[in-house]
């Protein structure tokens, strides 16, 4: 009965990277290749390939050493390559207001 209980917490983290790999390949596949450049960081088609490899272990192959390394990968992206990315293309305002908005609409000063 423990070992059932052992199973499903590793199926449920699996799943879980299975998931941020695969969020991961696509805010790759979605950004602009300059703006790799730009940010410079490594080409778009490097980020690709090594997200893609990670999906496909995640997907197939059950060795546990290659699961990690693609977690790896995928952490790098989301902590370094992605917030380089949105900087570089002004992803971090997307509603279009000027650098005072807040969370909670403008700052004005407190008028």
């Amino acid at each position: 009965m423990l070992l059932e209980g052992f199973n499903s917490i590793l199926g449920l983290i699996f799943t879980g990277m299975l998931i941020l790999a695969a969020v991961a390949f696509i805010m790759a596949a979605l950004a602009r290749e300059d703006a790799y450049r730009a940010a410079d960081k490594q080409k778009k088609s490097f980020w690709l390939i090594i997200l893609g490899i990670a999906v496909v272990v995640n997907l197939w192959v059950p060795m546990l050493f290659i699961q990690l390394a693609g977690l790896v990968a995928t952490i790098v992206f989301f902590v370094d390559v992605r917030p380089a990315l949105k900087a570089v293309s002004g992803g971090s305002n997307r509603r279009g207001g000027s650098s005072s908005d807040g969370p909670y609409g403008p700052y004005n000063g407190g008028r």
